[in-house]
Protein backbone atom coordinates (compact mmCIF):
# COMPACT_ATOMS: atom_id res chain seq x y z
CA UNK A 1 0.00 0.00 0.00
CA UNK A 2 1.52 3.26 -0.54
CA UNK A 3 2.38 5.53 2.42
CA UNK A 4 0.83 8.64 3.63
CA UNK A 5 3.76 10.53 2.07
CA UNK A 6 3.42 9.00 -1.36
CA UNK A 7 -0.36 9.85 -1.44
CA UNK A 8 0.61 12.92 -0.66
CA UNK A 9 3.26 13.30 -3.18
CA UNK A 10 1.37 11.67 -5.64
CA UNK A 11 -1.67 14.41 -5.25
CA UNK A 12 0.65 17.67 -5.58
CA UNK A 13 2.20 15.55 -8.63
CA UNK A 14 -1.53 15.67 -9.98
CA UNK A 15 -2.24 19.19 -8.83
CA UNK A 16 1.01 20.59 -9.85
CA UNK A 17 0.34 18.93 -13.55
CA UNK A 18 -3.68 20.73 -13.59
CA UNK A 19 -2.27 23.77 -12.64
CA UNK A 20 1.17 24.16 -14.98
CA UNK A 21 -0.81 23.04 -17.74
CA UNK A 22 -3.52 25.44 -17.51
CA UNK A 23 -6.26 23.11 -16.89
CA UNK A 24 -5.72 20.87 -20.26
CA UNK A 25 -4.32 17.92 -18.50
CA UNK A 26 -5.40 16.19 -15.15
CA UNK A 27 -9.00 16.64 -15.58
CA UNK A 28 -9.68 12.82 -16.60
CA UNK A 29 -7.64 9.44 -15.61
CA UNK A 30 -9.20 6.97 -18.45
CA UNK A 31 -13.01 7.07 -18.71
CA UNK A 32 -13.18 8.92 -15.37
CA UNK A 33 -13.39 12.16 -14.42
CA UNK A 34 -11.19 14.13 -11.77
CA UNK A 35 -12.59 15.46 -8.97
CA UNK A 36 -10.89 18.18 -6.49
CA UNK A 37 -12.20 17.28 -3.24
CA UNK A 38 -11.45 19.71 -0.39
CA UNK A 39 -12.48 18.68 2.75
CA UNK A 40 -12.07 19.87 6.38
CA UNK A 41 -9.23 18.66 8.27
CA UNK A 42 -10.62 16.81 11.53
CA UNK A 43 -7.60 17.41 13.69
CA UNK A 44 -6.59 20.83 12.19
CA UNK A 45 -9.80 22.38 10.99
CA UNK A 46 -7.76 23.54 7.76
CA UNK A 47 -9.04 23.00 3.91
CA UNK A 48 -7.19 19.54 3.13
CA UNK A 49 -7.65 19.56 -0.99
CA UNK A 50 -7.26 15.75 -2.52
CA UNK A 51 -7.59 14.86 -6.10
CA UNK A 52 -9.73 11.68 -7.16
CA UNK A 53 -12.01 9.68 -9.77
CA UNK A 54 -15.67 9.52 -10.05
CA UNK A 55 -16.68 6.40 -11.62
CA UNK A 56 -20.25 6.96 -11.35
CA UNK A 57 -22.99 9.22 -10.79
CA UNK A 58 -25.83 8.90 -8.83
CA UNK A 59 -28.61 11.15 -9.65
CA UNK A 60 -26.87 14.53 -8.97
CA UNK A 61 -24.50 13.12 -6.70
CA UNK A 62 -20.68 12.88 -7.73
CA UNK A 63 -19.71 9.33 -6.26
CA UNK A 64 -15.70 8.99 -5.20
CA UNK A 65 -14.65 5.60 -3.84
CA UNK A 66 -12.73 5.62 -0.34
CA UNK A 67 -10.16 2.80 -1.52
CA UNK A 68 -6.63 3.55 -0.25
CA UNK A 69 -5.47 1.29 -3.13
CA UNK A 70 -6.97 -0.91 -0.95
CA UNK A 71 -5.44 -0.43 2.48
CA UNK A 72 -7.09 -1.51 5.72
CA UNK A 73 -7.10 1.92 6.38
CA UNK A 74 -9.82 4.49 5.10
CA UNK A 75 -8.17 7.56 3.40
CA UNK A 76 -7.39 11.07 5.71
CA UNK A 77 -10.30 12.72 3.11
CA UNK A 78 -12.83 9.97 4.09
CA UNK A 79 -12.40 10.67 8.05
CA UNK A 80 -12.27 14.46 7.69
CA UNK A 81 -15.73 14.17 6.10
CA UNK A 82 -17.12 12.21 8.22
CA UNK A 83 -16.64 14.90 10.35
CA UNK A 84 -17.41 17.78 8.59
CA UNK A 85 -20.15 16.96 5.94
CA UNK A 86 -19.63 19.94 3.87
CA UNK A 87 -17.10 20.08 1.05
CA UNK A 88 -16.06 21.73 -1.87
CA UNK A 89 -15.70 19.87 -5.05
CA UNK A 90 -14.75 21.37 -8.72
CA UNK A 91 -15.43 18.30 -11.60
CA UNK A 92 -13.43 18.22 -14.84
CA UNK A 93 -11.49 21.86 -14.20
CA UNK A 94 -14.99 23.13 -14.04
CA UNK A 95 -16.64 25.75 -10.85
CA UNK A 96 -16.20 25.13 -7.42
CA UNK A 97 -19.13 24.33 -5.99
CA UNK A 98 -20.42 23.32 -2.19
CA UNK A 99 -21.83 19.99 -1.81
CA UNK A 100 -22.55 17.86 1.02
CA UNK A 101 -20.64 14.57 1.33
CA UNK A 102 -22.48 11.31 2.63
CA UNK A 103 -21.63 7.48 2.91
CA UNK A 104 -23.74 5.48 0.53
CA UNK A 105 -26.10 3.34 2.19
CA UNK A 106 -25.82 -0.30 1.72
CA UNK A 107 -28.38 -0.61 -0.54
CA UNK A 108 -27.09 2.27 -2.63
CA UNK A 109 -23.55 0.89 -2.45
CA UNK A 110 -24.75 -2.46 -3.39
CA UNK A 111 -26.81 -1.27 -7.03
CA UNK A 112 -23.41 0.89 -7.19
CA UNK A 113 -20.73 -1.23 -7.14
CA UNK A 114 -20.98 -2.89 -10.45
CA UNK A 115 -20.75 0.26 -12.48
CA UNK A 116 -17.57 1.26 -10.40
CA UNK A 117 -16.06 -1.44 -11.21
CA UNK A 118 -17.01 -2.10 -14.59
CA UNK A 119 -15.57 1.75 -15.15
CA UNK A 120 -12.33 1.10 -13.52
CA UNK A 121 -11.52 -3.17 -12.45
CA UNK A 122 -9.01 -1.45 -10.05
CA UNK A 123 -11.42 -0.73 -7.45
CA UNK A 124 -12.66 -4.98 -7.29
CA UNK A 125 -9.15 -5.68 -7.12
CA UNK A 126 -8.28 -3.25 -4.30
CA UNK A 127 -11.61 -5.15 -2.45
CA UNK A 128 -10.15 -8.24 -2.33
CA UNK A 129 -6.76 -6.59 -0.45
CA UNK A 130 -8.51 -5.39 2.57
CA UNK A 131 -11.26 -6.72 5.39
CA UNK A 132 -12.97 -3.34 5.43
CA UNK A 133 -15.50 -2.64 2.77
CA UNK A 134 -14.38 0.12 0.72
CA UNK A 135 -17.02 2.74 1.34
CA UNK A 136 -18.98 4.70 -1.68
CA UNK A 137 -19.37 8.58 -1.06
CA UNK A 138 -21.77 10.63 -2.46
CA UNK A 139 -21.25 14.20 -3.33
CA UNK A 140 -24.47 16.01 -3.05
CA UNK A 141 -25.82 19.49 -4.15
CA UNK A 142 -25.97 21.58 -1.26
CA UNK A 143 -29.17 22.44 -0.10
CA UNK A 144 -30.28 26.37 0.01
CA UNK A 145 -31.08 27.71 2.71
CA UNK A 146 -35.05 28.40 2.82
CA UNK A 147 -34.10 32.38 1.40
CA UNK A 148 -32.33 30.71 -1.53
CA UNK A 149 -29.12 31.83 -0.44
CA UNK A 150 -30.14 35.37 -0.60
CA UNK A 151 -29.36 37.57 2.45
CA UNK A 152 -31.37 40.48 3.28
Amino acid sequence: MPSDLQLKAMNTFHRSLVKISGGRVGWKAGRMPVVELTTVGRKSGQPRTVMLTSPAKHGDAIVVVASRGGDDQHPAWFLNLLEHHDVEVVVGGGERTTMRARVATPEERAALWPTVTATYKGYARYQTKTAREIPLVLLEPAALPPDGGRTS
